[in-house]
């Protein structure tokens, strides 16, 4: 069991010790249960009086934070900090297994070094693989797929023709990369398929959620730019491309040849129509539709989306609007009856 001081993980952060940096940590915990070996950590200040109860070790926070006596790590993100030590005690390299038994790989197949390739695995002709590769069970790479260094394809993913990835990219299980794009000319009263014959390219450090789909290009590439996460069952179709470092939230849907630029989230179920450009550091909340372009450094909710400040006002008068109905039909009657009686006069 990896065993480090409170100093020692202050100085790998890049955090300052308020208390005894000698004290013997072994892992993480949350503020209610954790142990004296244990550090935990408060990102949100609204819970700070529950740093006075905690019985852990080392607390990650904030600078100035009020310590209740507790032996603290100050750090400017402490969310941040607790992700890299989850990671350091919990993330341990991945042993490299060679080709198992059972696993099936083609010809051509340039595989680099300490990977690991399991038993149900399916590999094409003419693949690259990088160094360091993981492939589960039941993941089917097709044939002229370059995959990068470090990559983990997670079982039961899927990777179409061509497509290629870029370094530490992480498929979840069931993830397709290079599916065909929903594209069909009208023939009459029924649908022609338009070939798709284009790839997918995700450049480094992108992670595809779980039953997540990103289609291939008609013609030429739908590209998912360095840094950015797809949640599960997220939808990406033909002709795409979407930023760096961008946050796509569990059921978004977008729709073919749209633009998404960098650091951009969509919440939950947001939808996206065809052929928009949505800025730099969008955020569009839950639900939203997207039927129109958005400009950058904004945030966006509702169906259609507008600003969310004047969403959140619109949200605030709807539950009036039975009552306000009312009141103006009884206006509607006082006005009428009021010109009846002036015309008379």
């Amino acid at each position: 069991m990896l065993t480090k001081t409170l100093q020692e993980l202050a100085d790998y952060l890049g955090g300052t010790v308020r208390g005894d940096g000698t004290v013997k940590i072994n892992g993480l915990a949350p503020l209610e249960g954790a142990a004296p070996d244990k550090v935990t950590f408060l990102a949100n200040p609204k819970y700070a009086a529950k740093v006075a109860d905690t019985k852990a070790g080392g607390v990650l926070m904030a600078p100035g934070g009020e310590s209740y006596g507790r032996n603290i790590i100050e750090l400017a993100n402490p969310y941040l900090g607790f992700a890299k030590l989850l990671t350091l005690f919990y993330t341990q390299p991945h042993p490299p297994l060679g080709v198992l038994p059972e696993a099936v790989v083609g010809i051509n197949v340039a595989l680099g070094e300490g990977i690991s390739i399991y038993p149900g695995a399916v590999i094409g002709n003419n693949v690259s693989i990088g160094d360091r590769v993981v492939v589960y069970p039941g993941a089917v790479i097709y044939d002229g797929v370059v995959i990068g260094d470090d990559c983990v394809i997670h079982a039961n993913a899927v990777i179409r023709e061509r497509c290629r990835l870029g370094k530490r990219c992480k498929l979840q299980p069931g993830a397709v990369v290079g599916s065909d794009g929903f594209g069909y000319a009208p023939d009459g009263p029924s649908y022609y398929p338009i070939p798709q014959i284009g790839i997918v390219v995700l450049e480094d450090d992108v992670e595809i959620g779980a039953n997540a789909t990103v289609d291939r290009a008609a013609l030429e590439v739908t590209l998912i730019r360095r840094g950015t996460k797809l949640d599960n069952l997220v939808q990406v179709a033909h002709n795409c491309q979407i930023g760096e470092d961008t946050m796509l939230c569990s059921q978004v849907g977008i729709s073919g040849s749209s633009k998404i630029g960098n650091h951009v989230t969509l919440t939950g179920q947001v939808g996206v129509a065809g052929h928009l450009t949505i800025g730099d550091n969008v955020i569009v909340g839950a639900q939203s539709g997207v039927p129109g372009s958005l400009e950058g450094n904004a945030y966006y909710s509702g169906t259609p989306t507008m600003p969310h400040k004047e969403w959140l006002r619109v949200m605030g008068t709807l539950p009036r609007l039975p009552d306000m109905r009312k009141k103006m039909s009884e206006l509607e009657k006082k006005i009428a009856a009021l010109e009846a009686r002036l015309a008379k006069e």
